[in-house]
């Protein structure tokens, strides 16, 4: 776990002991610490805060930022009264004070735990005496081999904020045709301002479901797409929302084994059309392992569909009418397909995107293979160059001789972190973040070791556990990484050179620590408020949460603004396996909203940001 930031508090514990720091059960006027149980159904653990030490008082120094350790409820500090016995205390805070500066030092291979060292001369928090029922906190100096030097810092339970829901009342109308409109409620009150707020789950379409009366959907696919992430494939079964007529609202497509790609146009009001439209009859010898996605491959506004199949790419060109032609004939590009005369791409091995790497903006694609990174780059006329002779970069491969990176384990991006508007790739393997960047020529330098966080080493499981992503979190900054940790979402600010700050936890939620997982919960990022900026969202098991971006790289308590979407019972029994779960604006009015396929078929709930207000 990163150090965290002065805006969380937390439980400072005793890796050794278990015991939590604090005042001893019956405090004296000297203020001495100790490491002491807390029983059940007592008085709950002390919390403190870090806070960094400013640069005027004498931080941040040659071994790292200084913070200063502060008791939540009494405000009083961790303190060096200079005893014989080398105590420390809990005392008035005063700035500047060398004595109540400390640093905060992972210890190595040991994700979680720290040192906790006296800035002045290195030694570092110990018990006095382990076997006691309350030992007392001393200095002592460092011991690598000592447990009781090792620290843990555990964030108090989240707070959160639940809403009340907003609630629609259906209209019929004397075509059939369904509307709706909001019900009278005395929790509602227009405001430009207002906090993050969604229409409770509407049911809008009877298809698309999983139900046998809904089309029975299943993904019959060797590839399953994260729900809610973009610019995934998607396999035979899958549904997704993307833009098929060019109108600026999202619509329903999904990929039927017996009839191919078919859609279900969106209406601009919360509502699909009820019948389903052929886009594309099913490809020749359609298979399982084929995957597809839509793409505006050339700039010209209109998305074409782009199959990665057994001989290789197809790109299907949609027509005036909105179909797509057919694939006939050869594919475009002999390669990055799961056949062996394409090179045999694997999905749980081989990573492969659509991504204007150049900046001319057409769509390049890019691939890992065992032995590294492949692209083939569009022309000006559509077409894709062959692949090269060798890979462009030996490394970000599945393979030994490219690093070992595993799909499920260490995810990899194609994202733009100097702003000269070419693509740098950017990896998180065991040992941290990995980056190479791409200069004027096209060319990827070698991969440099930018940040140590991230990692499996340092914590972070499998990339559906640990969702990692790369985004801009302040309005003009370069690209930042963020990610769902296990103590909840940690934030690396990005420096606009291809390297990162270190990174921090901002926001004590969406982790594991908090009953996050990815079994059984989405978390992404989105604009939800429509400011630019991404927020959070966790589809959880009471609903849909959501904490705002404040614009300065970090977020607002969470906020339980849908019932709906959810893994308990009571909202919804949605399970990440079976029903895929969006954010997409499905209305054309810039603000995204959910939309999840359940059993009986496609559910709804409207964003209703900056029009009413919760009381």
């Amino acid at each position: 776990m990163p150090v965290p930031t002065q805006e969380l508090k937390l439980e400072i514990v005793n890796a050794a002991t278990g015991k939590t720091l604090g005042a001893r059960s019956t405090p004296g006027t000297d203020g001495a610490l100790v490491v002491r149980d807390v029983p059940t159904g007592g008085p709950s653990p002390q919390q403190w805060q870090l806070t960094p030490v400013p640069a005027a008082q004498g931080g941040p120094a040659q071994n790292g930022q200084a913070y200063v350790i502060g008791n939540v409820v009494s405000g009083k500090v961790l303190d060096n009264p200079a005893a014989a016995d080398r105590g420390v205390r809990q005392w008035d805070a005063t700035a500047g004070k060398k004595t109540q500066q400390w640093y905060v030092v992972p210890v190595e291979d040991e994700a979680g735990l720290y040192f906790i060292e006296y800035a002045a001369d290195g030694a570092v928090l110990d018990l006095a005496d382990p076997d006691a029922d309350e030992p007392r906190i001393v200095l002592r100096e460092y011991d690598e081999s000592a447990a009781n030097q090792r620290w843990r810092f555990v964030p108090a339970e989240p707070e959160r904020v639940s809403d009340p829901v907003l609630r629609w009342a259906p209209l019929s109308h004397w075509n059939s045709r369904r509307s709706w409109r909001l019900a009278r409620s005395a929790a509602l009150r227009p405001a430009p301002g207002s906090t993050p707020s969604f229409s409770d789950m509407l049911l809008v379409l009877k298809g698309f479901g999983s139900d046998q009366d809904a089309g029975a959907w299943r993904s019959v696919g060797t590839h399953r797409a994260p729900g809610g992430q973009p610019g995934w494939w998607a396999g035979l079964g899958d549904r997704l929302l993307a833009d098929t007529t060019g109108a600026g609202r999202a619509d329903i497509v999904g990929l039927k084994p017996a009839k191919g790609a078919v859609t279900a146009v969106s209406q601009g009001d919360g509502t699909f059309d009820d019948d389903e439209r052929v886009l594309h009859p099913p490809t020749p010898s359609p298979s399982p392992k084929d995957l597809w996605t839509l793409a505006d491959t050339t700039g010209n506004g209109r998305p074409d569909a782009v199959v990665l199949a057994a001989d290789g790419v197809r790109v299907l060109r949609q027509d005036e009418s909105g179909r797509f032609a057919p694939a006939s004939g050869e594919p475009v590009l002999k390669a990055f397909g799961h056949g062996p005369q394409a090179g045999g791409w694997l999905a749980d091995r081989h990573p492969r995107f659509l991504a204007d790497t150049t900046g001319n903006g057409r769509l390049d694609i890019v691939g890992f293979h065992d032995d590294g990174v492949w692209i083939s780059l569009q022309d000006e006329d559509g077409k894709f160059t062959s692949l090269a002779a060798e890979p462009v970069l030996k490394a970000f491969g599945h393979g030994p001789q490219a690093g070992e990176w595993l799909a499920d384990r260490h995810p990899r991006f194609l994202a733009d972190t100097t702003g000269n508007g070419r693509l740098d790739i950017v990896g998180f393997h065991d040992d941290g973040v990995w980056v190479s960047l791409q200069d004027e020529d096209g060319a990827f330098a070698e991969p440099l070791w930018v940040l140590e966080d991230f990692g499996t080493g340092q914590g972070w499981s499998d990339a559906e556990e640990s969702p990692r992503c790369l985004v801009r979190t302040t309005d003009g900054g370069p690209l930042d990484i963020v990610g769902f940790g296990p103590q909840g979402v940690t934030l690396a600010r990005g420096l606009g050179d291809g390297t990162f700050e270190p990174s921090r936890l901002v926001l004590n939620d969406f982790g594991t620590a908090q009953g996050w997982t990815g079994r059984k919960h989405l978390r992404l990022l989105a604009d939800v408020t429509g400011d630019g900026l991404p927020d959070v969202v966790g589809f959880g098991d009471e609903g849909v949460w959501v904490s705002r971006n404040r614009g300065d790289g970090r977020f607002e308590q969470a906020q339980l603004v849908c019932r709906g979407f959810g893994h308990n019972d009571d909202a919804g029994a949605w399970r990440v396996e079976h029903h895929p779960r969006f954010l997409a604006d499905i209305t054309g009015d810039g603000r995204v909203d959910i939309v999840g396929f359940g059993g009986p078929g496609v559910y709804v709930a409207r964003n209703l940001f900056r029009r009413f207000r919760t009381r």
